[in-house]
């Protein structure tokens, strides 16, 4: 008999086809599920497809049927795992599927900022170009991004595909790593003060835990050279976002991109939404993993998830 599957938060997969999914048995989804609502829609289910929406002890309690949840993403943070170990529910989750794409976006991001492409786009499109006198316009100074010096903090799959890509633009590589792992790596390791003292572009690929929590803040801010550009593609409590304003505003740093924030959707008086150069930070919905080809393959994982357990 086939099982009953239940997707809670669909449009966290921008509409790419499900249908390898839904073929595997009898399938019900949501575009979206809140928290009231989502132990009624997986009454019958055994198997919980979610993103984001979070299943703890006390929904597991009254899911007698469930027996996996498909985590469609890499962080398992929304999901109460002693109580799932406990319960005998099997969680799995997909990794590796947004490698390129957050790697991409990383490099993307630091070249935007070096070379101040949204003023100039917004330039052009309002009919500055069109109505200047001169033909070229020199209102913000550029940099190339090639012999900058990047820092790595996390150097994970993530990590390592950015010190790849930033290496063939030309640029120096150092790492730190914030679980205190000691191996062999194609760049060399640095303390984290030496890091930012040393970089003049920090990007963020560590996870979100105990030991990272905050851990961009006053201090960290302080040791960057004021040239310096900070990227986080990681997680958004690992940066302090009113100190990183106030940094931004005071000119302690050049510029900062953001994709992920410490409260998502981002709070409508954060001081980021405030700056005095509002072209100093260049930000994004949370959406640097989500190309068209990595969804496709976070689908294909979900899939390999229910065959494999299905096939036991």
């Amino acid at each position: 008999m086939k099982p009953d599957i239940v997707f809670l938060d669909e449009y966290s997969l921008a509409g790419r086809d499900l249908t390898a999914v839904k073929a595997l048995g009898n399938y019900t989804g949501y575009e979206t599920t809140t928290p009231d609502q989502m132990v009624a829609r997986c009454a019958g289910a055994d198997i919980v497809i979610t993103n984001k929406v979070c299943i703890d002890a006390a929904a597991m309690e009254q899911l007698p049927r469930l027996r996996l949840i498909c985590v469609a993403a890499t962080g398992m943070n929304n999901i109460d795992l002693a109580a799932a170990a406990e319960r005998g529910i099997e969680v799995r989750n997909a990794a590796g599927y947004s490698t390129h794409s957050v790697a991409e976006t990383t490099l993307g991001s630091a070249i935007a900022l070096l070379r101040e492409t949204i003023y100039y786009d917004r330039f052009f499109k309002s009919g500055g170009y069109a109505a200047s006198s001169r033909l070229f316009n020199f209102d913000r100074p550029t940099r190339q991004l090639h012999g900058r010096n990047w820092g790595i903090i996390g150097l994970g799959t993530i990590g390592r595909e950015v010190a790849r890509l930033a290496t063939a633009f030309g640029c120096e590589v150092r790492y730190t790593s914030t679980s205190g792992a000691v191996r062999p790596e194609t760049c060399p390791a640095l303390p984290l003060d030496g890091l930012l003292a040393w970089a003049d572009i920090v990007s963020i690929h560590c996870p979100l835990n105990d030991r990272t929590r905050g851990l961009v803040g006053a201090d960290a801010l302080r040791r960057m050279k004021p040239s310096a550009i900070l990227i986080n593609v990681a997680r958004g409590g690992i940066v302090d976002e009113q100190t990183l304003a106030a940094a931004l505003n005071d000119n302690r740093i050049a510029g900062a991109a953001l994709d992920v924030f410490s409260h998502e959707p981002i709070e409508a008086e954060s001081p980021l939404l405030r700056l005095r150069d509002p072209y100093k930070l260049l930000a994004s919905p949370h959406n640097a993993w989500a190309t068209a080809e990595a969804i496709d393959v976070l689908i294909g994982c979900i899939v390999r998830n229910i065959k494999e357990f299905l096939a036991r």
